[in-house]
């Protein structure tokens, strides 16, 4: 089946990325919303984006403009219909995303590919829970998603390899590069790169080195483009708990355990770039780290 038209649930920050990308690899896209004003929050990022490459001389306004012609947004599961394949990017829990699906089921047609974009929720467990597991992947982008070049493409012991060789396919026409995972819990990137964050935060916890030491030590001893304590507060502490403890669940490891640290500056609201403090204090530029943390 050639791809054409392609269906995103949910146009947050990775839903609306994901709707971007597919637009300027010059597929028809529906994003679908549970309201119009979080539909024009989301397709009004995408339009924030475009706008920022106009000014940088990077996208010219007819390019703007092509790309959200592109793009219809909708309240309606039935307005996916035609998709061939819908990309789910809600809500991080399994319940939202089984209710998700089953309008999904009811609404497309046997043909159209389902993937979801969970970074830790088992792919297995929601294609089950469809009529169509055979043609059920995981996509698996990354944040922002129209700069990150990597997509984990996910199968389960379910995918059939016709479709998940397609699903790499679509992914590298988005200009992403795919990397190939089983439904294992955290996949590849995940699985490596929680265990080291948690470990920055223990070593805040014990006292090894502050904030910003252990963060310039990564930066500079390891090559990294940013340390471990500011790529949480971007990536979100709650998203991190979230994913920490989905692993913990299924490995039963003190390397996926959340460090009470981590629980504690969750409870406290202070869950990075987002909130305005993390482990740096954004009120501020630059950034300075919050105090009293340990």
């Amino acid at each position: 089946m050639s791809i054409k038209n392609v269906g995103v649930v949910g146009c947050g920050l990775m839903g609306s990325g994901i709707a971007q990308v597919s637009a300027e690899a010059g597929y028809r896209v529906t994003v679908r919303e549970v309201s119009d004003a979080l539909l024009k929050k989301g397709i009004g990022r995408i339009d924030g984006f475009l706008a920022k490459g106009v000014e940088r001389g990077k996208v010219s306004p007819e390019r703007r403009a092509e790309v959200l012609g592109l793009i219809q947004g909708t309240t309606s599961f039935e307005a996916l219909a035609d998709c061939d394949i819908v990309i789910e990017a809600a809500v991080e829990n399994i319940a939202a995303k089984a209710e998700a699906y089953r309008a999904l089921d009811a609404a497309c047609p046997p043909e159209t590919i389902f993937a979801s974009n969970t970074s830790s929720l088992s792919i297995t467990e929601m294609a089950a829970a469809t009529k169509r597991a055979a043609r059920f992947v995981g996509l698996h982008f990354f944040n922002p998603v129209p700069l990150m070049k990597l997509v984990e493409v996910v199968r389960s012991p379910l995918t059939s390899p016709g479709v998940f060789e397609e699903a790499c396919a679509f992914a590298a026409s988005l200009g992403k590069t795919p990397i190939r995972s089983a439904d294992k819990t955290g996949f590849i990137v995940n699985r490596l790169l929680v265990p080291y964050l948690l470990d920055a935060i223990r070593a805040v916890e014990e006292g090894v080195g502050s904030v910003e030491d252990i963060d310039r030590g990564m930066q500079l001893g390891c090559g990294y483009p940013m340390g471990p304590l500011t790529l949480l507060d971007f990536v979100g502490l709650d998203t991190t708990c979230s994913i920490a403890d989905i692993m913990f669940d299924d490995f039963r490891e003190r390397r996926f355990a959340p460090p009470p640290l981590l629980k504690r500056m969750v409870q406290a609201g202070l869950c990075g770039r987002k909130s305005g403090k993390g482990f740096y204090d954004y009120s501020q530029e630059p950034p300075t780290p919050t105090p009293g943390l340990v």
